[in-house]
């Protein structure tokens, strides 16, 4: 199976806010997921980034592909 990291979108319209998950590349964007990492609020000023460094590094390590906004994330948060 294969597994990537990427967001799912949460919140209001025109009032988004993003919970970091790992899910199976077939499942839809705000479908079913494995397990939730964190969490995104871009609305803040600044952003509010907040990630289990624990678990991303174990789902890093197993193989997971993170999405190209998720690796930016998880940079900023200081996992990678």
């Amino acid at each position: 199976m294969a597994v990537k990291m990427r967001l799912k979108r949460m919140g209001a319209k025109k009032q988004p806010s993003y919970r970091i998950v790992v899910a199976d590349i077939r499942s839809p964007r705000d479908g079913k997921f494995i397990e939730e990492l964190g969490h995104y609020n871009p609305l803040t000023e600044p952003a509010t980034i907040k990630i289990d460094e624990e678990k991303a590094k174990k789902w890093l390590s197993n193989g997971a592909k993170p999405s190209e906004k998720v690796r930016y994330l998880l940079e900023k948060a200081g996992v990678i």
